[in-house]
């Protein structure tokens, strides 16, 4: 009997840190995109309109956006242990999220360069270093691992025969590419766009992370059932 107690137990502790690990994923986007727009409406001579959330992390108040690229990544990387249990069978979802953390870490270490605000033709931005390629570099690895998350839980949920979850999987992951070539073109200074960059990139920014909390919490709902069934 008391073998069976601490089997249970065991068991129990399993589903709770589970659960844990999906509340993270749950709460993580969110409160990403919340600190940037409070940030960028409350930051003096920045325009979010216009500027991307990277520019956020300059300046004497820049260790804020820091903290919240370094901060939302490590709860992304706890969230892909968190999927990793819930979907034990899923091989790259949970390994997306979780570059998908890595890059948003990396994205806080490494500063951007300094972006010229307005941008217009006829600046001149300075020589990029090494930091802002880097940031770059790991801003790349965020969106495409994003994009690549949703086209992998698309396809799974199709197979499963969860048309709704498929479809909404599909057009987040299609919506975060046509974002990220929209805003990208704007920060080059393309007309049309370059007024609008910033917005473009903070509405892609958002359906992600509101993509990756619904799922967190589809899955929290789905594996705390399965726990009370189980109990």
């Amino acid at each position: 009997m008391s073998l069976m107690g601490g089997q249970g137990s065991a068991v129990q502790h399993g589903h709770r840190l589970t659960n844990l690990l999906l509340c993270c994923g749950v709460v993580a986007g969110p409160v990403f995109v919340a600190a940037f727009t409070v940030e960028g409406a409350t930051r003096e001579g920045y325009d979010p309109m216009i500027e991307p959330v990277s520019a956020l992390a300059l300046g004497d108040r820049g260790w804020t956006q820091r903290t919240n690229f370094v901060g939302t990544g490590a709860s992304m990387l706890a969230y892909s242990r968190g999927l990793r249990r819930a979907m034990p069978d899923a091989r790259w979802p949970p390994r997306l999220v979780a570059a998908f953390g890595i890059g948003l870490v990396g994205a806080g270490v490494f500063v951007t360069d300094p972006v010229t605000s307005p941008p217009t033709d006829e600046a001149s931005p300075a020589e990029p270093n090494v930091q802002g390629m880097l940031h770059n570099i790991f801003s790349m690895v965020v969106f495409g691992a994003l994009a690549g998350a949703c086209g992998a839980v698309a396809r799974r949920f199709a197979k499963a025969g969860h048309p709704a979850w498929a479809a909404y999987s599909a057009l987040s992951g299609l919506l975060t590419v046509c974002g990220v070539g929209l805003f990208g073109r704007g920060f080059g200074k393309a007309k049309g766009l370059v007024d609008v960059a910033g917005l473009i990139q903070r509405l892609t920014i958002g359906i992600g992370c509101g993509w990756l909390s619904t799922l967190a919490a589809g899955l929290l709902r789905s594996h705390a059932s399965n726990s009370a069934d189980s109990a």
